[in-house]
């Protein structure tokens, strides 16, 4: 008997210019988990960060290491929203997330599907905050 197909996404990949400058933005200003740092030699890590109690894919770190990728930091979306990151709390994160100096790029407005506001990381990247409405869950 064959098995159903059971996949996830277990980690999202995100290249940063320094993984000690991006674990603390992530788990100072955002509150995110830092889930694991294992040094694999040679200057490279492995470090996963999680939204505090999430249940879905982690962040892996990933420090660039030639051109290339120093140039897809801040910009991986090519300037689109890159991450999105829900919460069951729009007003009370994005008070605290504006007290912790996190840039927000517009001012906070509600959608049909929920309570929404783009914000950067400290590399640029886009993100967006979102609470879905009831319905679109």
């Amino acid at each position: 008997m064959n098995k159903p197909v059971e996949q996830t996404i277990g980690s999202i990949a995100l290249v940063v210019k320094n993984y000690d400058d991006a674990i603390a933005f992530y788990t100072q200003k955002l509150q995110f988990e830092l889930i694991e740092d294992t040094d694999l030699g040679n200057g490279k890590r492995w470090v996963l960060i999680s939204p505090p109690n999430s249940s879905g894919a982690n962040l892996l770190l990933a420090q660039a290491s030639n051109a290339e990728q120093e140039f897809a930091v801040g910009n991986q979306a090519g300037g689109r929203v890159f991450l999105f990151l829900h919460t069951n709390d729009f007003w009370r994160d994005y008070h605290l997330m504006q007290a912790n100096g996190v840039e927000f790029t517009e001012e906070p407005r509600v959608e049909e599907y929920g309570t929404v506001v783009v914000f950067k990381d400290l590399y640029g990247t886009k993100w967006d905050l979102l609470q879905l409405t009831e319905t679109s869950v």
